[in-house]
């Protein structure tokens, strides 16, 4: 198949790389030079724009936030300026209404729109085991699966609604966020007391929490490995604002939400951007009067 991929950080280079072994041709464009050698020397083509990526018959994107999928769109050059009627998936967290925006204008110009908002740090990219909750036209996510095929462990499909899959994808960011807030204070208690924070980790990730989020975040706070930062805690926070939105949007109370945002912002404050939103253990350790 024919792709096109936009966004060239961490896990897209790593998700590029997949469908180039998977035997697609792919063209590359990002809008940071140098970063699309190694996928150049694997294979890839090199885009003149957002619009070049797009003469394909799928465009993916994975970008930081609204503002950046919004430019790769719809600014000059963008994809929905290309001939080809690609069915553009953006595999980013984006808010609920840019979601819907790009579900309506894609349908205006007789495109397909697909949100696939991925779960799984860049490690899990790297090893093609991200999870996918995809929502989109039957047909886009048919066209679509030996795309996903290529790069995840499982494919959600969500609905036909596009923007569906952008609230299962904040619900799970949150739920993420909130679960390593409940580890770090859990932590704090146990080493104020005289336990190592280890063997707390030992104990929950071997009975009531074994899953991959408390195993993957339980290890990063028993370490304190904060840096390099897998997903940055302006990434995090961004996540929890549009959270926040969709959760006004229907009148849903979260005050588990506060919590974390706040922490998030705290933690930005004092560590500075490039720190892990894992490191959010350090504000909790902090207030207990352990740092």
């Amino acid at each position: 198949m024919k792709a096109g991929f936009i966004g060239l950080g961490n896990m897209g280079s790593a998700i590029a790389l997949h469908l180039i072994k998977a035997g697609h041709q792919v063209s590359v464009w990002n809008r940071s030079p140098g970063k699309d050698d190694a996928l150049l020397a694997a294979g890839a083509t090199r885009a003149a724009s957002p619009a070049d990526a797009a003469e394909a018959d799928v465009v993916l994107s994975m970008l930081a936030d609204d503002a950046a999928v919004q430019a790769v769109v719809f600014g000059e050059h963008g994809t929905l300026s290309s001939s080809a009627k690609a069915v553009h998936v953006s595999l980013s967290t984006i808010s609920i209404e840019l979601a819907d925006h790009l579900a309506e204008t894609h349908r205006q110009a007789g495109r397909d729109y697909v949100s696939a908002p991925v779960f799984g740090r860049p490690a899990a990219a790297q090893a093609a085991k991200l999870f996918i909750a995809a929502a989109g036209k039957p047909a886009a996510l048919s066209l679509c699966a030996p795309l996903f095929d290529a790069i995840s462990q499982r494919v959600f499909t969500i609905g036909e609604t596009p923007s569906m899959a952008n609230v299962v994808k904040l619900s799970g960011n949150f739920m993420i966020m909130a679960a390593v807030e409940a580890m770090a204070e859990a932590m704090a208690l146990c080493e104020k007391s005289g336990v190592e924070k280890s063997t707390l980790f030992e104990v929950l990730t071997n009975t009531l929490f074994n899953a991959p989020v408390y195993k993957t975040y339980g290890e990063i706070l028993v370490q304190e490995r904060y840096r390099p930062a897998g997903f940055a805690a302006p990434l995090g926070l961004k996540d929890m604002t549009l959270v926040g939105s969709a959760a006004q949007r229907v009148g849903v109370p979260m005050p588990v939400l506060g919590v974390v945002r706040d922490h998030l912002i705290e933690t930005i404050a004092c560590e500075g951007p490039d720190i892990d939103w894992s490191g959010v253990g350090l504000t909790v350790s902090k207030h207990a009067g352990l740092k």
